[in-house]
């Protein structure tokens, strides 16, 4: 301590009390987080009892990983350590996201034995914002519906906000699913596929405009479907005209065959699995099984 009277710590001295380096309080106080209380008449810098306060604190801020723009802000009064701390988390939060993802791309990658290209193309697929996984669905969905009014609305809202983002932990699996659902809903064919799909999907409102109706329509489709595969009933079976009845109502047999026909393709099911794997379900519960039975049960339907 300066034998002045006025009780002054030299940088030293003050590094002595607080357990930190020299070359860190000095760095500190250049930049500004700990300017001296006033100096030697040698030039030195001198700390009082307040500066050992404030060092303390600069100290755990420090060590609470926040930067030097933030402490300043904090020692200035600027904002509040609450405000700081709360920034912070949000940081924090979006940091442990992306390890998180990057974690599962690497499994992944070791899992697969992915080259250094797909690799990298897996990495930038998995890293595409919220935001921007948002707009790669609308551009489908618009592309999909366009001039298309007579779409059910009900389904064109579905698709459009139905959940294609990363959770929070994604597992490898469900990295994989969505990269590979990114690549198809920007592949040409695949678009024009779909976008064959919500014509027939518009066409068939004629009989039924009500919104919604389609969506009924198929979800009582496939409980039909399931119930027959359950009972071991082949689509060429008798007891299966029963099941196509139920299912066609007042329906045009060709018209649904068509519109079936437009949706079963190997790549349409393909979407549909790898959006139930992103969402963390299982991937049957897309029904393959099931519109392949009603499609021939349709086309036995109609040969008889």
């Amino acid at each position: 301590m300066i034998d002045d009277g006025n009780g002054y710590l030299t940088i030293g001295e003050l590094a002595r009390a607080t357990g930190l380096t020299v070359r860190t309080i000095r760095y500190w106080s250049d930049e500004g987080a700990l300017p001296p209380v006033t100096r030697s008449s040698g030039g030195y810098r001198l700390y009082d009892a307040g500066s050992v306060a404030r060092l303390e604190l600069i100290r755990t801020l420090r060590e609470l990983g926040l930067g030097l723009d933030h402490v300043r802000a904090v020692l200035a009064g600027e904002t509040t350590v609450a405000e700081v701390a709360a920034a912070h988390v949000a940081a924090l939060d979006a940091q442990i996201r992306t390890l998180k993802v990057t974690r599962a791309v690497l499994s992944s990658v070791a899992r697969r034995g992915s080259t250094a290209e797909e690799m990298t193309l897996m990495n930038k697929l998995a890293r595409l914002s919220a935001a921007e996984r948002k707009r790669i669905l609308e551009e489908f969905v618009d592309e999909m519906f366009h001039g298309l009014d007579a779409a059910d609305p009900v389904i064109r809202e579905r698709m459009r906000t139905i959940a294609t983002d990363l959770p929070e932990d994604p597992t490898p699996e469900q990295v994989d699913a969505w990269v590979e659902l990114a690549e198809l809903l920007r592949d040409p064919e695949f678009r024009a596929r779909m976008r064959a799909v919500a014509e027939f999907n518009a066409a068939d409102r004629g009989h039924d405009t009500a919104d919604g109706s389609s969506l009924w329509f198929a979800q009582r489709m496939m409980k039909l479907a399931v119930d027959a595969r359950k009972q071991g009933i082949a689509p060429d079976d008798p007891e299966a005209e029963d099941v196509v009845r139920d299912i066609l109502g007042d329906a045009d047999p060709a018209g649904v065959l068509a519109r079936l026909e437009s949706s079963t393709n190997d790549t349409v099911a393909r979407y549909r699995e790898l959006l139930l794997t992103v969402k963390g379900r299982e991937p049957l519960a897309a029904h393959r099984e099931e519109f392949t039975w009603v499609v021939a049960a349709l086309r036995a339907h109609l040969a008889s």
